[in-house]
């Protein structure tokens, strides 16, 4: 088992033309991600590297999908996702960066109503390594293991999976939900989704300063019967001061790293001040 994404995803790319989707298309087709088909309105009948090119969402169910991928600008990646939605499809990942916030609460309420689920958007996607890659995510940094890893940071997710790899530690699922204020999946979804699946033993919680999104998902640690551990970017970044994602903001003494680690270590989690600390707790138990 595994989750969001396994050897049984099939997966259509929006926007497939494009530089990016055809790009990352031949990236997870080589990880053997089972890609079937992608759309990209006013260029149905071509193909991208043996993928089959359709116009709409619509058509594109003929290849029996149950995942979306979008690669569009942000200005149309709210008519993609719904789109998507309006098709039938259950699970959306998007990594597209600049989505408007009044569209993301819009999305957050929608996507409830579709019984779907949405990744991102400004998310790297998700691996289930050995299994199925939907996303931007580099191949290099995963092995196959029993240690969930969930991340509002791109990069750190790639950072903290392999030192994970070199260290021998292997992952069962590596989910990025995004840096945004409003993202689709939240810690507490994805942590909900870790405790229940067989194969997750212990979980990786990687946070970063700004918003209460660590807050919350402690409250549900409380309740989890695995192990978390975690790191949190931007320990030592001024009050006020904003640090790339657009939810990493200190305001006045709520989201600071000292609020959020003392919210999960009362939680019961192992919260490692730097990377190294958080791969030598991880080889400890």
């Amino acid at each position: 088992m595994a989750i969001l994404v396994d050897e049984n995803t099939r997966v259509i790319v929006q926007g497939i033309t494009g530089f990016q989707g055809s790009f990352q298309t031949k990236r997870m087709l080589d990880y053997g991600t089972k890609i079937v088909g992608g759309v990209s309105p006013g260029k149905g009948g071509q193909e991208v590297y043996g993928v089959p090119v359709f116009n709409t969402m619509e058509e594109a169910m003929v290849t029996d999908p149950n995942t979306s991928i979008i690669y569009v600008p942000a200005r149309f990646a709210y008519d993609a996702i719904l789109e998507a939605l309006d098709a039938g499809i259950g699970f959306v990942v998007c990594v597209t960066e600049g989505v408007p916030l009044y569209e993301e609460m819009k999305l957050s309420w929608i996507v409830r109503d579709y019984n779907a689920m949405l990744l991102g958007p400004n998310c790297p996607g998700v691996i289930s390594p050995g299994k199925s890659k939907v996303g931007l995510l580099p191949d290099r940094c995963f092995i196959p293991g029993d240690v969930g890893v969930v991340s509002r940071s791109g990069t750190l997710t790639y950072q903290v999976a392999e030192n994970m790899t070199k260290a021998g530690i292997g992952q069962s699922t590596v989910v990025g939900i995004g840096g945004d204020p409003i993202p689709g999946l939240t810690f507490v979804d994805v942590l909900q989704m870790f405790e229940e699946d067989k194969e997750t033993k212990r979980v990786v919680l990687i946070g970063e300063i700004g918003g209460n999104a660590e807050e919350v998902a402690s409250e549900y640690i409380k309740e989890m019967s695995k192990p978390v551990y975690a790191f949190l970017a931007g320990r030592t970044a001024p009050r006020g001061k904003r640090m790339g994602h657009a939810g990493a903001i200190i305001e006045g003494f709520s989201g600071t790293a000292e609020s959020k680690t003392e919210a999960l270590e009362k939680a019961g989690v192992r919260v490692a001040k730097t990377l190294e600390e958080l791969i030598d707790l991880l080889k400890e138990d």
